[in-house]
């Protein structure tokens, strides 16, 4: 069955599905990017499981409120609870071994803002929102894990300093990608081609190769602030 569209029919069922696993993939790879962050700051298996759970689950929360989806949707299919706390405690159990990589905690940061930031966006365009609207919620929809991790962890949110390493701005990125190309591709392939595009933008600025510009203050003027 084709409509013209240069791309096979895929039963809605499906796309559903796929979408919904991709959620989950968020959630997981945020669960341990907040679970390796607390063990990092020595918590306890406890603080190990809320810290990992209200990252993996608080840029949807955020996502949620702003739509006027309430209860969230954690609140209301508890599977992605369930992955948040198994995401955590698979942390607590090899945390010594995936903390010995460098870039273990930036690449499950980089993949749950991937994902949350183009599914945010992808609701936003599904409400009828204009450019700065879905750019807005999907943007939110990515840091706000990562910020309610920093700040629980005493930590200066990465998105308030890191001008080195786009986060906040990939994300922005990712919804303004989903905002132009949702009516060109299915919902699936524009949440991956998305995610991609936020991928990229994190992968290019930690090379070094795109960063955001900062104005600095003469000495004597720093010193008077």
């Amino acid at each position: 069955m084709s409509d013209g569209s240069p791309f096979p029919y895929v039963d809605p069922a499906t796309i559903q599905t796929g979408l919904h696993y991709l959620d989950l993939a968020g959630i997981f790879a945020f669960s341990l990017s907040g679970a390796l962050t607390a063990i990092r700051r020595q918590f306890d298996i406890f603080g190990v499981l809320v810290l990992g759970s209200v990252t993996a689950v608080g840029g949807g929360s955020i996502r949620d409120t702003l739509t006027g989806n309430t209860p969230p949707l954690f609140l209301k299919d508890e599977t992605y609870l369930w992955v948040a706390l198994g995401g955590a405690l698979l942390a607590f159990a090899f945390g010594e071994r995936l903390a010995r990589f460098e870039r273990t905690l930036s690449l499950f940061d980089t993949i749950g803002l991937a994902l949350f930031a183009a599914s945010g966006a992808l609701l936003g365009v599904r409400l009828g929102l204009g450019l700065l609207g879905v750019t807005f919620v999907g943007m939110l929809s990515g840091v706000g894990g990562g910020v309610i991790r920093d700040l629980l962890a005493a930590q200066v949110p990465e998105v308030m300093y890191r001008n080195d390493q786009l986060y906040a701005t990939a994300a922005a990125l990712g919804g303004i990608t989903v905002y132009f190309i949702h009516p060109y591709f299915p919902d699936l392939q524009t949440q991956l081609l998305a995610a991609a595009v936020v991928a990229l933008a994190r992968w290019l600025s930690r090379r070094g190769w795109v960063r955001l510009p900062v104005r600095r203050l003469p000495e004597s003027e720093k010193a008077e602030l």
